[in-house]
């Protein structure tokens, strides 16, 4: 079982060296943010509609 676990383990560590799970497009914002509406002048949130 050892034997397996190790194999596993080499497995697991090639297949993330070969093609890496990290994805950039996952972990930043697309668009224009909320910053960019202030200045704009845009109403941001939704709250603001029910004053």
């Amino acid at each position: 079982m050892t034997l397996f676990l190790q194999f596993a383990r080499y497995a697991t560590a090639f297949r993330d060296f070969v093609s890496p799970s990290y994805r950039p497009e996952r972990h930043y914002m697309r668009g224009p943010g909320p910053a960019c509406a202030r200045r704009v002048g845009e109403v941001v949130s939704s709250r603001a509609s029910f004053h």
